[in-house]
């Protein structure tokens, strides 16, 4: 429901606040735009049942989020969406804690921005691809050597983002976004001498509040 809540909000600023204009220049053609701030990553999880005891879950990440922007037009931009590294932690169900993960989930979008190139305020919508790597797999409660040889596939998925860009003055600016992302890995291990392999659907939600630099 806050996730709801917080795309809702957004878009209906795109809605509301079109008009919302200024003499200073922003987010004009042939623009660059460096964003950096707090990404945080919060994991909308599903999984197969696992070794009879429950779903994988994907604990959420905090971590410094970089952007960065091109404006085609005025109103058309492509962005490229960065970060250092996120890490998780895998759990399984009582069993609590298993296993621990790192991902770099580059994604690039392309943007509308509502307004005009006068508009302080300037609300986007976009759509793109996301390609995650994941890497340093490794169980930390091995169940006593029953649990080897872990591994997480690589995922590329379509992505969508909402966000809003308030211009400080002709190149500062600060920003807030959401993206979603689908995100599925094939987990593989050995259950005992058993191969596993569990599909497993990560499908964050990735929030960020940024400050900007346009050059």
């Amino acid at each position: 429901m806050m996730n709801k809540n917080i795309v809702s909000g957004l878009i209906a600023t795109a809605l509301l606040t079109t008009g919302f204009t200024s003499s200073a220049l922003a987010h004009q053609a042939g623009d660059i735009i460096v964003r950096a701030g707090v990404a945080v990553v919060a994991p909308n999880e599903s999984s197969p049942i696992v070794a009879d005891v429950a779903e994988f879950s994907v604990s959420n990440n905090t971590q410094l989020g970089l952007n960065f922007g091109y404006m085609l037009t005025d109103n058309i931009g492509i962005e490229l969406l960065a970060a250092t590294p996120f890490s998780h932690d895998i759990s399984l169900g009582t069993l609590g804690k298993i296993a621990e993960t790192k991902q770099l989930p580059p994604t690039l979008v392309v943007q509308y921005y509502f307004g005009d190139a006068q508009s302080k305020l300037r609300p986007y919508i976009g759509l793109g691809v996301n390609y995650t790597n994941f890497y340093d797999n490794k169980f930390t409660d091995d169940l006593d050597g029953a649990l080897t040889d872990l591994s997480m596939s690589s995922s590329v998925g379509l992505a969508g983002q909402v966000g809003v860009d308030y211009q400080i003055n002709k190149n500062w600016l600060v920003n807030a976004s959401v993206w979603y992302a689908q995100i599925s890995s094939d987990v593989k291990f050995n259950l005992g001498d058993v191969a596993q392999k569990v599909e497993t659907d990560i499908n964050p939600w990735v929030y960020m509040v940024s400050v900007g630099y346009t050059f």
